[in-house]
């Protein structure tokens, strides 16, 4: 019985993301909410990967080649994402101030001195 419980609810869910899937193509499609562009920047630089979702919201009245050239892979050739270096320290700048925000605020709710302890290690690291 829990089984079919479990089946019962990821069919639910199956359902949700298909319909949602349909939805988002629909408002890209439309230009509903004047979403178009964002819709297809998400999804332009992973299209490459994965064509049929994204041709989905493309209207009629586009020429393919100029929206896979707005959205899909630029003329210019040049990968539509930053270069490997620059997304690395956008990442590690990212999980830095992460981790910085939650020793602030342990360092403010809870006992335990965060800050200090971090300020000892980086005066041992440095010299």
């Amino acid at each position: 019985m829990i089984a079919y419980v479990y089946l019962v609810c990821l069919l639910i869910l199956f359902l949700v993301r298909v319909t949602i899937r349909a939805l988002a193509d629909f408002i890209g499609w439309s230009n509903a909410f004047g979403l178009r562009n964002a819709i297809a920047r998400e999804r332009g630089i992973a299209a490459y990967r994965a064509w049929v979702p994204f041709e989905k919201i493309r209207p009629t009245n586009i020429p393919q080649e100029r929206w896979e050239e707005a959205f899909a892979w630029p003329a210019n050739n040049l990968p539509p994402y930053p270069p490997l270096a620059q997304r690395m320290l956008r990442g590690l700048m990212s999980y830095l101030t992460v981790i910085l925000a939650a020793a602030v605020l342990l360092q403010v709710f809870t006992p335990f001195p965060v800050l200090t302890w971090l300020g000892k290690l980086a005066k041992i690291l440095v010299g």
